[in-house]
């Protein structure tokens, strides 16, 4: 009976001291955390911008001053930026 706890306990401790010599070798580097972050603005910022471009583009088609399509598309960009982001993280 007292084997078998012994048994036991041996068994947890080497598989809690694996576990953290596993997660000590994956643990993030200072650059893939710059990676990752550059990423996450990146697939934000690229929505918003090219819709502001697209935005204006179509204003700029438009009689007259207008700024509708502009507005418009950056708020669109924003909502796909922040989907993507979302998914991005969710992985």
């Amino acid at each position: 009976m007292e084997e078998n706890r012994d048994k036991a306990l041996r068994e947890q401790i080497e598989r809690q001291a694996r576990r953290m010599k596993k997660a000590e070798r994956e643990r993030p580097t200072l650059i893939a955390q710059t990676i990752y972050i550059g990423t996450l603005g990146l697939v934000f910022v690229l929505p918003v911008i090219g819709g502001a471009y697209l935005g204006h583009w179509l204003d700029g088609l438009a009689s007259g001053y207008s700024t509708r399509w502009t507005i418009s598309l950056i708020l669109v960009g924003l909502v796909v930026g922040a989907v993507n982001v979302y998914l991005l993280i969710r992985e």
